[in-house]
């Protein structure tokens, strides 16, 4: 599309075929065409790509993490993100869509991070404790990383609880596996795994809030606190110290 921003251009174009004189009539309507559009379209009519380049959530992230929710407006991040409003509503339609998609981004970093761990050829059983520590600890990085936004993660908790359902369902799907895998080679003595892997997920996250705020193991570092969850976990799952069975399937 173009821009009508040259009023005597604007005129030759509606001056097509009018050939008699009549009142300027046309010119007053196509300036209220062009005011009424303008409000949708960034810079008029000025030419956009067929095909506009997708929104970036982080471009939403850091505008939101500055300003907050509530002082953030949809042209404060099309501005932040470099596109035209027409583009922004193009794959949002609301400011809780844009917060939507940048909890979604979170949660997808958080979500590699622990395929990353799941990955690692390690014994199982120091894969559990190494989910767990990651969990944790990126859920505390992505919650002090986006400053003022922290507040709504959990002012609106139900919004972000309704965005990571899938997430939450990645993560047990991880556990389930790794339990297969422990239960398999002996590391664990486990009798439903689903269960366990359910349990496991739930218990990590009731254990965010009170991380986040470092109301756990106080003056204790990652380094001396892992004995201490592995030692809690182990005797859990019937592992004694992180060691699979031996020949005589005893630990």
């Amino acid at each position: 599309m173009y821009i009508f921003d040259d009023e005597e251009y604007l005129r030759k174009i509606i001056d097509l075929g009018r050939h008699d004189k009549k009142p300027r009539k046309d010119l007053v309507y196509a300036e209220q065409i062009v005011e009424f559009i303008s409000y949708f379209f960034d810079d008029m009519f000025a030419r956009e790509d067929e095909i506009p380049a997708e929104v970036s959530a982080e471009d939403a992230r850091q505008i939101f993490a500055k300003k907050g929710i509530a002082n953030t407006t949809m042209n404060d991040i099309a501005e932040a993100s470099g596109k035209g409003r027409r583009t922004l509503y193009t794959y949002f339609k609301s400011k809780d869509d844009v917060y939507y998609a940048v909890i979604e981004g979170e949660l997808e970093r958080l979500s590699d991070k622990l395929d990353e761990v799941a990955s690692k050829r390690i014994p199982p059983h120091d894969k559990i404790i190494e989910l767990i520590y990651t969990h944790l600890s990126m859920i505390k990085e992505t919650v002090m990383r986006n400053g003022n936004l922290r507040a709504e993660f959990f002012r609106n908790i139900w919004m972000v609880e309704k965005v990571r359902k899938n997430f939450d369902e990645d993560e047990i799907e991880l556990f389930r596996k790794v339990y297969t895998e422990a239960k398999n080679d002996g590391d664990f003595d486990i009798d439903n795994v689903d269960l366990v892997a359910d349990i496991t997920h739930y218990c990590i996250k009731g254990l965010e809030v009170p991380f986040i705020y470092g109301r756990l193991g106080h003056g204790l570092t990652e380094a001396s606190s892992r004995p201490l969850v592995a030692k809690v976990v182990y005797g859990a799952l019937g592992n004694k110290l992180g060691k699979g069975k031996t020949d005589n399937n005893t630990y």
